[in-house]
C-alpha cells in the first residue's frame, strides 16, 4: 500500500511541477527532506522562493485535496523552510507557501487548483 501511495503522490508532484513550469516558475528542488518533514516542491517565481505543498486525490470522497493542508501542516512546512533557507544561505530571500491541489479523474487530464500564499494566521486557511 505504501508503495502505491508513494507512486500516486509522485504522479501528483510531477503534474504540479509541470503546471508550475507552464506558469513560468522554475523548479529548484523536489522532495526536499529535512528532519521532521519534507517540502514537496521548491520553485522560483521571479525573486521569490515558492515552497509548494502538493496534495493529490482520485476523487472527492475525502474532500478536496487542498483541505488536507491544515494549520498544523503549515507550521511543519515553515520549520522545514527555515532549514532549507539556512542550508542554501538564502535567509534574506522573499518566500511564500503555495498549495497545488491535483484531482485525477478516470482517463481525464488532472485538474489543477493553485492556491498562492496560504501562509495565513491560524483559522484563515
Amino acid at each position: 500500500m505504501a508503495t502505491w501511495r508513494r507512486w500516486f503522490g509522485d504522479q501528483g508532484e510531477k503534474a504540479a511541477a509541470q503546471y508550475l513550469q507552464s506558469q513560468g516558475l522554475k523548479i529548484l528542488d523536489r522532495q526536499y527532506g529535512v528532519r521532521g518533514g519534507e517540502i514537496d516542491l521548491v520553485a522560483q517565481d521571479g525573486e521569490e522562493i515558492v515552497f509548494v505543498e502538493v496534495k493529490s486525490r482520485r476523487d472527492e470522497s475525502f474532500g478536496f485535496p487542498e483541505e488536507a493542508v491544515t494549520p498544523a501542516k503549515i507550521r511543519k512546512i515553515r520549520r522545514a523552510i527555515q532549514y532549507y533557507l539556512q542550508a542554501k544561505k538564502q535567509e534574506d530571500r522573499p518566500w511564500r507557501i503555495d498549495v497545488v491541489a491535483i484531482q485525477f479523474a478516470n482517463g481525464q487530464e488532472p485538474k489543477v487548483h493553485h492556491v498562492k500564499a496560504v501562509d495565513m494566521p491560524e483559522g484563515l486557511w
